[in-house]
Parts: C-alpha cells; sequence; structure tokens
C-alpha cells in the first residue's frame, strides 16, 4: 500500500530528450512520459482506453499522442480528441492524466487526486542547478521494496561494515561516532553525526590525494515519501569546523529519490555533488563511480534481504537503537497512509458529484 497524495520524482529532465517516450511504472500504474512540442512535460495512463494498446508505442502529435492501434488521439489533459473515421467523440472518453511539475532537472509527478497537487509540497533541492556545485545524476533499478531502501540510507551505522572498502571508511566509524542530534520532523527525520580526526573514506581520499585526518560531518534528512539529502563534508582535524569553520573543508550534497515501482521493485534516483575543482570532471566521474561502487554494496544486501522476507511473510523485524529515526519514518509514513484510506471514501463521493471528466475512461 502507498502513500498517493504527496510528489514522487518520476525522472530526470534528460530522459525526455530528443521527443523520447519514456515508459515508467510507478506505484503499480503504467505511466506515458514525453515533453510535448510546447515544451511543457506530458504524463498520461500509458494504456489505450479503447483496446489497451501501450501509448508508448505511439507517436507525439504536438502536445498530444496517437495510439498506432487504431489511431484514437489523446491531448495533454488525456482527453480523446479524435477518431479516425469517427465524428462523435464520447465525452468521457480518455486516458488519466497526471499532474507535473519540472523543477532543477527533476520532474516530478502527483499520483493521488488531482485536485489537491500543491506545488508548494515539493521539497527543493537547489544544488542541482547551481553552478557552484557539479554532479552525475544517474538512476538505479531494484528488486525489492522501496521502504528497505528507505531504511538503508535511514541507517548511519552501516556505512562502516557494508562500505568499509568505499564510502564508510573503517570499523571505528561504528564504534566512535553517535548521532550528535537526531531531530524527529512531522513528515520526516534529520540526523547529524560528527566523526573527528579520523582517516578519509577511500572515495574521498581518491580525489584529495592525501590521508591528513579530517573532521568529518553528516547531516542527514529523510523525508516522505522517500526523499533523502545528505550533506557532508570533511575539514583538516582540528580546523574548527564543528564551530563553524569551513575554510579548507571539501563539501558534498547528495539527494537521493526512492520511487516504488510495484510492491517489490522501486525506482532509484541519485546524484553526488561537489564544490570544489568543479571544472575538473574527472572529480565528478570519480564521485560518481565511488557512489555506484557503494550503492551497488547496498543493492546486494537489501535485494537479497527481499528474498528472506518473502520467503517468511510472518517473520518480525526487530530494533536497535540506531533505528530510532527509520522507526520514526515508518512510524509517520504509516500514519499518512491510514489517514489517507479514511479519507478515500469521502473523496470518491465529491468525484462523483462532479461533472463527468473528460480525462477519465
Amino acid at each position: 500500500m502507498f502513500l498517493k497524495n504527496c510528489w514522487y520524482m518520476a525522472g530526470w529532465d534528460y530522459e525526455l530528450i530528443d521527443n523520447k517516450f519514456l515508459s515508467r511504472k510507478l506505484l503499480n500504474e503504467p505511466i506515458l512520459f514525453f515533453r510535448g512540442a510546447s515544451g511543457k512535460v506530458v504524463a498520461l495512463e500509458d494504456r489505450c482506453c479503447h483496446r489497451g494498446a501501450p501509448l508508448s508505442l505511439g507517436r507525439r502529435e504536438g502536445d498530444s499522442v496517437r495510439c498506432m492501434y487504431h489511431g484514437l488521439k489523446f491531448d495533454a489533459s488525456g482527453k480523446c480528441i479524435e477518431i479516425p473515421g469517427q465524428e462523435m467523440i464520447p465525452p468521457k472518453l480518455g486516458v488519466r492524466s497526471y499532474p507535473i511539475v519540472e523543477r532543477d532537472h527533476l520532474v516530478w509527478i502527483w499520483m493521488g487526486d488531482p485536485a489537491l497537487a500543491d506545488e508548494s509540497q515539493i521539497i527543493d533541492f537547489p544544488y542541482l542547478s547551481d553552478p557552484a556545485w557539479r554532479g552525475q545524476p544517474d538512476y538505479i533499478h531494484y528488486d525489492s521494496n522501496y521502504l528497505l531502501i528507505v531504511d538503508n540510507l535511514s541507517d548511519f551505522a552501516h556505512l562502516a561494515w557494508v562500505h568499509t572498502h568505499t564510502l564508510g571508511g573503517s570499523e571505528e566509524y561504528a564504534y566512535k561516532t553517535k548521532p550528535a542530534s537526531v531531530e524527529r520532523l512531522e513528515r520526516g527525520f534529520r540526523v547529524t553525526r560528527w566523526h573527528m580526526n579520523s582517516a578519509p573514506p577511500p572515495f574521498h581520499r581518491k580525489v584529495i590525494d592525501n590521508d591528513d585526518n579530517v573532521d568529518r560531518w553528516n547531516v542527514g534528512h529523510m523525508q516522505i515519501p522517500g526523499i533523502f539529502f545528505l550533506e557532508s563534508g570533511f575539514a583538516p582535524a582540528g580546523s574548527g569546523a564543528e564551530t563553524g569553520n569551513r575554510e579548507g573543508a571539501k563539501e558534498y550534497r547528495n539527494c537521493q529519490f526512492i520511487t516504488p515501482e510495484t510492491e517489490s521493485t522501486t525506482h532509484f534516483f541519485f546524484s553526488y555533488l561537489h564544490n570544489f575543482e568543479v571544472d575538473n570532471y574527472n572529480v565528478t566521474l570519480s564521485l560518481h563511480d565511488s557512489l555506484i561502487e557503494g550503492f551497488m554494496e547496498d543493492k546486494h544486501i537489501i535485494e537479497r534481504q527481499q528474498r528472506v522476507l518473502d520467503e517468511d511473510p510472518q517473520f518480525k523485524l526487530l530494533a536497535i537503537a540506531a533505528d530510532g529515526p527509520l522507526s520514526h519514518f515508518r512510524w509517520t509514513l504509516d500514519k499518512l497512509i491510514a489517514q489517507e484510506q479514511q479519507q478515500q471514501p469521502a473523496l470518491q463521493a465529491q468525484q462523483v458529484q462532479r461533472k463527468p471528466s473528460a480525462a477519465v475512461a
């Protein structure tokens, strides 16, 4: 069961270049994305209401798409506006359309009631369009439930064990670092951690080319439905970074967006940005490769974890102290889904009373 009335990341803007059609299933719903002639991104149910043929096999015509099975044409709102050989078009003939917002190279989609779509609820990540930062956006597909990925990102304790030779650095990190603060937010959490006078982890050492000890910080922010921002940095040990002096520091901004495909598969979008040597693309590629290497370590465990859980649905997960933030996230999400389910009958009754929409078959 998914939260519907919220914004999910549907894709990167570069996935829609050159008039490409992008067919992507989100929350069990097949959706066609394309950039219309107007420049706006269109999102329609990827299933013709006539005979169920995928519209992604169709043809773009302006801001509309034509099904190439029998030629029905649908505009950006999902309304059928042309049936070859038939003058009268039934007013209810159409496919579902979805609210879309494009911002900072991200394509956001609202999966719930369009009347409730509020752009102000989108969480901005301005570093993606700030020339002072450079990163390489990318995508990974997971054969696992999206909440297992959320759990993983919510848990800094695994860094030392899963990512010892990539992102973590050493097992010392697990024993010597404790959260400096844990903030339980209305729709997520924020956790701050410091690791003082420590050896730099392998991914950072590759791009600074020295082994001097550093003071290291991570500020992780997880937000409903599965949006993770990580502010991190490395300053010369003892330079006072913890009191606000960032002179000589190297900083990173990590954004990750976890969007369910189905109950057991997930879309994972990410970018790792740096604010030093932004014109040196080799630094960007090195960091990107290191991040991919680390994510593959996560992916290996998470997908195996999914298989183990599938084999015994009665198995109950037990918590330890480090699980506080992820437990709060799951509790918050469960509460929002329950509230949405309770409100659903009332919303459906309101929709019945409205004038029939041409975008609904």
